[in-house]
């Protein structure tokens, strides 16, 4: 049962990661639209889709929830939703697709660094190859972002940066949270982000939309577009997304769903050079290369050591 409960987790985490990938593409898909203005349309329609899927249950769950709880859902939805998002379509734009996924790639290290800290987790100093070639794929990537032309590629460094801060924070407490809610599933704890991420939504879509002053005709296709770009990006990565994380991280210790999250940012690469139709620089691939050794070596440091001496073997009388 314990096999196949990991497994399970495991298998929930990577199809996650392959639906987070594709928010990389949105702002690609979206010309015109102001990082706000996605971030606003995607979390409205998260926050309409869970209201309807959690409504049935919704006099249970309440009754269930203290204060306490509803101040780590706006946290959550803050920090994992509004806040990250604006940051990675604003990323993406500037600084394009795979900078920007190759620089989240970084999470799985830092999120395992982190759950070094927990008890019985695997010694930090265990860790340290893994974060080394993890931080030279950084410098790579981060390297090609400072030497091209002009500063939107700085810019979009610092908000890849910033979105990777703001993730880390939502993926190590929502693993909290779940470790210590018995009584609500991750299913419903993934709904009622959404709800508190939609209602928080309602306060962005106002500066996002009404106040966002003359910009990009869009005309009627290009609504047309957008809603169907965030409507999509909401049922996939995150009511179906999420919640296969929520399962992930309520089966799997920290250390381990850490490591799972590189395959986010290998499926927005592969998205990304599909998007672009090339083939990644060398900086991009070298990058690449690091970040996928460098949690290579982190599972390796999670596995158990053999017995350094064995007992001696007993001789017959």
């Amino acid at each position: 049962m314990l096999l196949n409960n990991h497994r399970l987790g495991i298998a929930a985490g990577v199809l996650a990661c392959a639906l987070w990938g594709l928010v990389f593409l949105a702002p690609e898909l979206t010309p015109g639209f102001t990082p706000m203005q996605l971030s606003a349309g995607r979390y409205l329609a998260y926050g309409l889709v869970a209201a309807l899927l959690i409504g049935p249950g919704w006099r249970r769950l309440l009754g269930r929830l203290a204060w306490r709880e509803w101040r780590g859902l706006v946290w959550l939805a803050l920090t994992g939703n509004l806040v990250y998002y604006v940051l990675l379509a604003k990323a993406v734009q500037a600084g394009g697709v795979a900078m920007t996924s190759l620089v989240i790639g970084l999470l799985p290290v830092i999120v395992t660094v982190v759950g070094a800290r927990d008890r019985h987790a695997v010694p930090l100093r265990r860790l340290l190859p893994s974060l080394a070639l993890s931080m030279a794929g950084l410098l790579c990537i981060s390297w090609e972002a400072l030497a091209a032309p002009g500063s939107q590629s700085t810019l979009g460094l610092l908000c890849a940066l910033g979105a990777l801060l703001s993730w880390t924070t939502y993926v190590v407490a929502n693993s909290r949270w779940l470790g210590r809610l018995q009584h609500v599933s991750a299913h419903e704890w993934s709904l009622l982000t959404g709800l508190v991420t939609g209602a928080l939504a309602l306060l962005l879509a106002v500066p996002a939309f009404v106040l966002a002053g003359p910009g990009v005709e869009h005309g009627t296709s290009g609504w047309l577009m957008f809603v169907g770009i965030v409507t999509g990006v909401a049922v996939l990565c995150s009511v179906i997304g999420n919640g296969l994380w929520n399962v992930a991280s309520r089966t799997l210790p920290l250390t381990m769903t850490g490591q799972l999250i590189v395959f986010e940012t290998v499926f927005a690469v592969l998205y990304g050079f599909m998007w672009e139709q090339r083939w990644p620089t060398m900086a991009e691939g070298a990058a690449l290369l690091l970040l996928l050794g460098g949690v290579a070596l982190c599972a390796q440091a999670h596995r158990p050591q053999r017995a350094a001496t064995k007992a001696p073997r007993q001789l017959p009388a």
